[in-house]
């Protein structure tokens, strides 16, 4: 959950690198919670309530809405891991190939040491391990 909140701090944060464990823990607790309001919408459609249906599918539509930059920041920083440019993304306009080539990228591993984005995020040698030290 640190990780889905991390990337809503960092909400139109395109500079940078994201780990693969970032990425993928913000994207288990995205669908997570899609999965959840989408069933709710379709429980919603069963009981045949215009009233609920309405306010379920705004709340799911508002929030892919607000998870809309989130995400699209978080893939350009884990394309920036592994030294990509984060225009890459622009790759899932292509049909299914597209899409294919964006996941081979999310799942890469990410380059070791600092690379021309940064610094890298599994460097355990920063003020984070000083301030385990003290």
């Amino acid at each position: 959950m640190k990780y889905y909140l991390k990337a809503l701090k960092q909400y139109a944060d395109f500079n940078g690198r994201a780990r693969r464990k970032e990425y993928w823990m913000f994207t288990l607790f995205y669908a997570i919670f899609y999965l959840i309001l989408n069933t709710t919408v379709l429980i919603c459609i069963h009981t045949d309530n215009l009233t609920y249906i309405n306010i379920s599918s705004s709340i799911l539509t508002l929030y892919l809405a607000a998870m809309f930059i989130p995400s699209l920041a978080l893939c350009v920083r884990r394309l920036h891991d592994i030294n990509k440019s984060g225009w890459n993304i622009l790759l899932l306009l292509i049909p299914i190939v597209g899409a294919i080539i964006v996941f081979v990228y999310t799942v890469t591993a990410g380059d070791l040491g600092p690379n021309r984005f940064g610094k890298d995020p599994k460097d355990n040698t920063s003020e984070d391990m000083i301030n385990y030290l003290y």
